[in-house]
């Protein structure tokens, strides 16, 4: 009995040893929100006080000291994903991840980010404001590298910090820049299907502008409004799958102007959609001097805010969807392999050498070539399956690059004129930016290096390098991008939707299909009494307008006579269906589930898996679900493993129902009843080592089941895959409304938390408040933050 005591006793202070050691880990790794930081290279005193949800809102003298302290605050809570941010452009994956990633590494090298990148630091002016405070930032960043605690994520991966540089800003914009970038997915994609199996196949793809959709009107006032003050491919996704980083694909914005809000002044919402993952993509922070305040959304290891407002103006953005890759056939010379054709003689091609380390495996050598027209992606991008050469045109990489100077400039910006001078700086990826004032300005613009192409070449396909007539004619001014300031109708919105026409021309593009712009207006129309209240009410929206017709047209060739009394009932309740998400809503499980073998009855016996997975993956699919719905006649229709039979449309779509019924009937038993939407629909926030399943639950946050779905205002993505689960893969990274009558109790939330340390308190604290769609204030009141302030963390000279 006395050896058992004793034994228990070692046992209990063994157990205590380990939860000793494992506070004391806790306590090390944990970000530092309080104390006294002491950098000789600050002017003067720094105060950082940190709100209850962790974010820092920063009081300095000089903006140099204010960026310096980011830097540090930033790093501490998000050094890891940083580090991951920076290393894909210059393809260093690999040296975390190992050999998986070594395909990953090519394609992003073969991209060319990193060359440009070294052209655009090797220009840039030293004594510049942008390279200045950029620098005072990094330094910031570096002190927390040499004098911070190591985050966890770095000692289980087993690399060693290194300092950041401007480099690595570049290659993280440009890393941002190509997940924009839908032509690596649909251009190659688009030149197979019409070599595989004809140009008939193209006619219902919807490749070109759609003149029946909702479009987004241009309009330019004589002047801004002054003094209305307060009235009172690649795949992305195949590249990247692994990862967990987040991938930008759409957005909604709208801002309205005194006349459409109940207290007659500027009511701005914006919720960029990216591709979720832990951490979230964006960093919350208030910057304030003497002469400089903005609150702010940063990107890892980039110092000016992309989204942000103050009290004198908010701005935001979403995703232009422009079309700013060309691909081109190139023809190598028989009798040199080292030149290719132009229409001036035979060049030679242009050959860029890399090494690639990888972890636990020797380094390696990768050779990308270039001609003329960009790096050569055949043999490298999985997508383009031909054996003949085809070069990428990037808007991006022609450039001189200057998005920096941009959203630095837009971050000075005291003016709606002001704020319009430094948008044409950003060249690629396309931006739509929306503007709102505390003047009564409203304004949306799109920002891109727009050009065009000669007459009878197809932005879409894959054009003839060799021959020289389908070259990039002109490069349009910015004078001629679609923007509406101040309109008569008195808002400006954005759903990634086509742009109307500007001097009669156009804009080719991978435009998202109309369903979310066509509820934002249907709801921002007749009403004119907005307030913050019922604009985060319609941010949460998750009723489709789109799909409920798209039943109907379906359901008109139904013959009810081949269904049982079940299926009869549901079709019944589908065709009165409001299009409504909800947790508890079956008809959207049906639905989906309907959808999801109507599109593989119609397109996979022709396309097969390679194309039709790429398809799936594609802004094409969601653009033809609601024509197709309404075609009655389709090369599509037959399925071509049939000879003896020419499948009609009717066939289609009750193949698609019939498989769709049974496979629900097999998940969730008979009672249609049961096959609610929370079953099916969840969101899951994955870091890169939460991919390890022993440390899943540790580094992830959910998974939740989650109302909403595609192309809703409360947009949450996810792919079409033959489970009938639907795991939200991209969504609102924040959801942000600034209401210029009451600027101080704007709101917003985040996905999960401010911090990408798993052992803070702000890891996740967001999490469940974001799925039940709450929403916290953005605080700028220096009082009302001194005095609710959780924590302060000085920097001090001495």
């Amino acid at each position: 009995m006395v050896k058992f005591k004793k034994i228990a006793v070692y046992i209990l202070l063994l157990l205590g040893v380990l939860i000793l050691i494992g506070y004391l880990i806790i306590w090390h790794l944990k970000p530092d929100y309080e104390g006294k930081i002491v950098d000789a290279a600050l002017e003067k005193e720094v105060s950082v006080y940190y709100d209850k949800y962790g974010i820092p809102h920063i009081f300095g003298q000089t903006e140099e000291d204010v960026y310096r302290a980011l830097g540090y605050v930033h790093a501490q809570d998000r050094l890891w994903q940083m580090e991951l941010m920076r290393r894909i452009a210059s393809g260093r994956l690999s040296e975390v991840f190992g050999k998986d990633l070594i395909s990953t590494d090519k394609f992003f090298l073969s991209l060319d980010i990193e060359e440009a990148t070294k052209r655009t630091v090797a220009s840039l002016d030293a004594d510049s404001p942008v390279v200045k405070l950029s620098n005072a930032y990094l330094e910031g960043v570096n002190k927390f590298i040499k004098e911070g605690p190591t985050p966890i994520e770095f000692y289980l991966t087993g690399i060693k910090k290194q300092n950041f540089r401007l480099e690595d800003m570049y290659n993280t914009m440009g890393y941002m820049a190509f997940s924009f970038a839908m032509a690596h997915k649909t251009d190659p994609l688009i030149t197979n299907i019409k070599d595989k199996l004809g140009e008939a196949y193209l006619v219902d793809l919807e490749i070109n502008v759609d003149t029946s959709t909702v479009w987004l009107k241009n309009h330019e006032s004589l002047e801004a409004k002054k003094g209305i003050k307060n009235s009172v491919s690649v795949s992305v996704y195949n590249a990247l799958k692994n990862i967990s980083l987040p991938l930008f694909e759409g957005s909604n914005g709208w801002v309205l102007s005194p006349e459409k809000t109940k207290n007659g002044a500027v009511l701005f919402a914006n919720d960029p959609h990216i591709g979720f993952a832990q951490p979230a993509v964006w960093y919350e922070a208030h910057l304030s001097t003497p002469t400089y305040e903005k609150y702010g959304y940063h990107l890892g290891g980039i110092p000016f805010p992309l989204l942000g407002h103050n009290r004198n103006l908010a701005y935001g953005l979403t995703m232009f969807e422009n079309d700013d890759v060309d691909f081109y056939y190139e023809k190598t010379n028989p009798a040199d392999s080292t030149k290719y054709k132009t229409p001036e003689g035979w060049k030679s091609y242009s050959y860029i050498a890399k090494k690639i380390k990888v972890k636990d495996e020797q380094e390696i050598n990768f050779t990308y070539k270039k001609t003329k027209h960009g790096p050569v992606l055949t043999g490298i991008a999985k997508q383009i399956m031909e054996e003949k050469p085809i070069s990428m045109s990037w808007t991006y990489t022609l450039y001189e690059n200057k998005a920096l100077d941009a959203f630095y400039s837009i971050s000075k910006a005291n003016t709606i004129a002001e704020f319009k001078n430094a948008l044409p700086n950003i060249h690629a990826p396309g931006l739509n930016v929306m503007y709102g004032d505390v003047e009564g300005n409203v304004a949306w613009f799109a920002s891109a290096k727009l050009h065009t192409l000669p007459n009878g070449a197809h932005s879409k396909m894959v054009l003839n390098g060799a021959e020289g007539k389908e070259e990039r004619v002109e490069y349009l001014d910015f004078s001629e991008n679609p923007k509406a300031i101040n309109p008569p109708w008195n808002y400006v919105y954005s759903a990634n939707n086509q742009p109307d026409s500007v001097n009669g021309r156009l804009y080719p593009g991978y435009y998202l299909p109309e369903n979310r712009a066509k509820r934002i207006t249907q709801l921002l129309e007749p009403k004119n009494d907005w307030d913050k209240k019922s604009v985060s009410n319609m941010m949460l929206d998750v009723t489709s307008v789109v799909n409920p017709i798209v039943v109907v047209g379906l359901s008109k060739v139904m013959d009810v006579k081949l269904l049982n009394k079940n299926q009869i009932e549901v079709l019944d309740i589908l065709k009165e269906w409001n299009g409504e998400y909800s947790l508890n809503s079956y008809e959207a499980t049906i639905y989906h589930r309907w959808i999801y073998y109507f599109i593989e009855e119609t397109f996979y016996d022709e396309l097969e898996e390679e194309l039709y997975s790429q398809f799936l993956a594609t802004h094409l699919l969601k653009r033809v679900i609601a024509p197709m719905a309404y075609k009655s006649e389709s090369v599509w229709w037959d399925n071509s493993s049939t000879a003896q039979k020419k499948e009609t449309k009717q066939d289609v779509v009750h193949a698609a129902f019939n498989k769709a019924w049974k496979s629900l009937e097999k998940d969730f038993g008979k009672n249609y009843k049961d096959w609610t939407w929370n079953k099916v629909h969840t969101l899951e926030h994955e870091h890169p080592i939460g991919k390890v399943e022993a440390l899943r639950s540790f580094f992830n946050v959910g998974p939740f089941p989650v109302n909403g779905t595609r192309e809703v205002i409360n947009n949450l993505g996810f792919l079409y895959n033959d489970t009938g689960r639907y795991k939200v893969t991209s969504g609102p990274s924040t959801r942000r409304i600034v209401d210029f009558s009451d600027v101080e109790n704007s709101i917003s939330i985040l996905p999960t938390g401010q911090s990408g340390n798993p052992f803070s308190p702000h890891y996740q604290d967001q999490a469940k408040m974001f799925v039940t769609g709450q929403f916290r204030k953005m605080l700028l009141n220096k009082k009302e933050i001194q005095e609710t302030s959780k924590s302060l963390l000085i920097f001090s000279p001495k």
